[in-house]
């Protein structure tokens, strides 16, 4: 007995699979649109249960994602942003603070070292003599 040929079998359940696939990113899409969020690639793949490489095989998909990315403004952060001027500022002057409260420190160590070694040259001094 020869085997089944399940070759038609096969091929209806892929383009099946694939209908389902592009219908669901579709719904994504609309709802996405309806809705204003911000979107990504990434997000639509991930709500439609689709992978990002298929998702940007489907060259009409690839389009209206885009349009909808182009016309959302983001407002979120979305990434490394540069420090304000505010921000620089009070670092700088916490900077400066620290520098010199370490200045004064270092100063009053350097006063206590140098006495501590005066102190050692008068004992060592005293002990040798007889």
């Amino acid at each position: 007995m020869p085997p089944a040929d399940n070759t038609a079998a096969l091929a209806e359940a892929t383009r099946r699979r694939s209908q389902r696939a592009r219908s669901d990113a579709e719904k994504v899409i609309s709802a996405a649109q309806r809705s204003g969020s911000r979107t990504s690639f990434a997000a639509i793949a991930k709500a439609a249960g689709v992978s990002r490489s298929w998702l940007y095989t489907q060259h009409d998909l690839v389009a209206a994602i885009r349009r909808l990315q182009d016309r959302q403004p983001t407002n979120e952060r979305t990434g490394p942003q540069p420090a304000s001027v505010a921000s620089l500022q009070r670092r700088l002057e916490a900077a400066l603070s620290r520098i010199k409260q370490l200045r004064a420190e270092n100063s009053d160590l350097t006063r206590r070292l140098e006495t501590a070694y005066g102190e050692i040259r008068r004992l060592r001094g005293t002990c040798r003599s007889p």
